[in-house]
């Protein structure tokens, strides 16, 4: 298990969100914990130098193009890239530096898995390039993948079937916990569950870690089969529950 680094990007600028106040019809109702004053390439440089492998930079609605660009030319092959990736422009992305395109709202079109686009964007980049996105929401007892920035609800539920059907699609899952995204929290512990049971891919985790104490739960929960992301608790995006050395002595730990 690692802990990967993460560079959200919202109207052109490093941020920390509360992921289920993300709107596009009213931006005033996005709650944000941080803003950073440095470029995106400042913490691309800073995860690159200190061996953090295996992030991902996500572009939270439009107008973040030049931003994603410039933390992927930072560290060409370093980091995974989304937020609007498609067919017609995931080659372009890979050109500008990403080692993977991740994928959501593309795939899961009008509230349902689109196969037609899923194997259309497997010919463009490969199963070796390409994330699936399969953050989701509860409702009821059942999580179920959202998509447009996590605004709404499609009729796809995570379970045993769906990882084991999607993983001869893709390389890796990346799977937000939307309801916890951004609160610092914790974790959320049933979904943790979940996807350790049942992923049979290597699959992040984000969501909600407000302590380095959360990593050693998702390693223990997780049985070691999970990677975790921390944002809004982490030092460098303004947070008070994780100081940035500390990812980086667990994760020299954990690789030895």
């Amino acid at each position: 298990m690692k802990i990967r680094p993460c560079i959200d990007l919202h109207q052109g600028r490093v941020k920390q969100i509360v992921g289920s106040t993300l709107r596009d019809d009213d931006e005033s109702k996005v709650k944000e914990n941080f803003a950073a004053e440095q470029p995106p390439s400042y913490f691309s440089a800073l995860f690159r130098d200190y061996g953090l492998t295996g992030g991902h930079v996500i572009m939270l609605g439009p107008g973040n193009e030049d931003a994603a660009r410039e933390a992927l030319n930072e560290w060409p092959g370093g980091l995974q890239v989304g937020g609007g990736i498609s067919a017609e422009n995931a080659s372009y992305w890979l050109d500008q530096g990403a080692s993977h395109v991740i994928v959501t709202s593309y795939v899961f079109y009008q509230g349902k898995i689109d196969y037609t686009r899923l194997n259309r964007l497997l010919e463009v980049v490969g199963k070796e390039r390409l994330v699936l996105d399969l953050s989701c929401r509860k409702k009821g007892e059942t999580y179920f993948i959202v998509t447009e920035r996590w605004q709404n609800f499609t009729s796809v539920s995570v379970n045993s079937r769906l990882l084991q059907e999607l993983s001869s699609y893709a390389d890796e899952f990346l799977v937000h916990g939307v309801d916890v995204e951004g609160r610092c929290q914790g974790i959320d512990i049933e979904l943790v569950g979940l996807l350790a049971e049942n992923t049979p891919l290597p699959t992040t985790y984000a969501g909600g870690a407000r302590s380095i104490e959360d990593a050693y739960r998702v390693k223990k929960i997780g049985g070691d089969k999970l990677d975790l992301t921390i944002g809004s608790a982490l030092d460098i995006f303004g947070g008070k529950g994780v100081k940035f050395q500390e990812i980086v002595e667990f994760n020299r730990r954990e690789m030895g």
